[in-house]
């Protein structure tokens, strides 16, 4: 920054296992979707590692980099950044039709996904006939349609209310539980941390272990 220097991370080091459901808390500002960005290939750390599946990923050409995004990472963001022009099916499908799938197999992946979030009777449906809630599930399913590895959320219930964040927070989980995905997942909202396996604070550049408080809904 000018002729400074900003260290946003300093030292970080997470293992995230299969079917792992991991919190990050911490104040904005504190590195979240930096942390965020360096897992998911989108931003090169400037030391470190990154690993997916055992292999080093971190000083792949950016075409690989790319790739790799589509094949084994999913992403989940506070907006759902649907494409209006597509009824649910086919927003989870578009990933699997750029990875190389046939229409008919992504369409019966993506209603497969929808249903199992509970959207069976909306997958025609456009996102402006969907509440905030079904379109963010919407966007679950298209980040989990290419069975991705790792998946990767930044604040994803954050435009919801309190009901609709449990509802969609606990599919979220669910899912990526049943399909044996490495989540890691940013929030403000300690209810919800509150659920997650296990849960890590930001601060100073650092992580820090929390102990989740478990909690019944």
């Amino acid at each position: 920054m000018g002729q400074g220097e900003l260290s946003v991370l300093k030292g970080v080091d997470l293992d995230i296992m299969p079917g792992e459901v991991i919190g990050l808390i911490g104040p904005s500002g504190s590195g979240k979707s930096s942390l965020l960005h360096a897992a998911g290939l989108l931003e090169r750390p400037t030391s470190g590692r990154v690993s997916i599946q055992g292999e080093d990923v971190t000083d792949l050409d950016e075409r690989t980099r790319t790739r790799l995004r589509l094949s084994r990472i999913g992403f989940v963001y506070q907006f759902h950044h649907l494409l209006p022009e597509f009824d649910a099916r086919d927003n989870v499908a578009l990933p699997m039709r750029i990875a190389g799938f046939s229409e008919a197999e992504a369409r019966q992946r993506a209603t497969e996904m929808l249903t199992a979030l509970g959207l069976g009777e909306r997958v025609t449906h456009q996102p402006a006939q969907l509440s905030g809630g079904e379109q963010q599930r919407v966007a679950i399913a298209r980040s989990l349609a290419n069975r991705p590895a790792l998946l990767l959320a930044d604040e994803p219930t954050g435009n919801l209310d309190p009901t609709t964040s449990q509802t969609v927070f606990e599919s979220l989980r669910r899912l990526a539980k049943e399909e044996g995905v490495a989540a890691l997942i940013a929030t403000h909202n300690m209810e919800l941390a509150g659920h997650m396996d296990r849960v890590f604070a930001l601060k100073d550049g650092h992580l820090e272990e929390r102990r989740a408080q478990s909690q019944t809904w």
